[in-house]
């Protein structure tokens, strides 16, 4: 008799191999964690090279280092705004002055 193995769906694939593509994850690391076998992990980031590679990855997830980027660009932009914000109050309260 032999044993059925474990599916993972797509997304989930191109998530583990970018994790070890594009975080610089090592992938015996990622495998063992996620408890998935070291040549499973393999095949997924072989394939995920390939796909990126011909240009039909999509972005439907980021990875943890890639949020971390995301929430300081954020940041620095609500930052800017904010003092844009301020720097136009100042500008509305001087030009609606009562000019007597």
């Amino acid at each position: 008799m032999f044993k059925l193995g474990k599916h993972y769906d797509q997304e989930y694939k191109e998530y583990v191999s970018k994790l070890v593509v594009e975080e610089g994850r090592i992938a015996k690391q990622v495998a063992y964690e996620l408890e998935i076998p070291y040549s499973t992990v393999l095949k997924w980031i072989r394939a995920y090279k390939k796909k990126t590679n011909n240009g039909t990855s999509q972005e439907l997830y980021i990875t943890p280092g890639e949020l971390e980027k995301l929430k300081k660009q954020h940041e620095k932009e609500m930052t800017r705004i904010l003092q844009e914000n301020e720097i136009l109050k100042k500008a509305m309260h001087i030009f609606t002055k009562d000019r007597t």
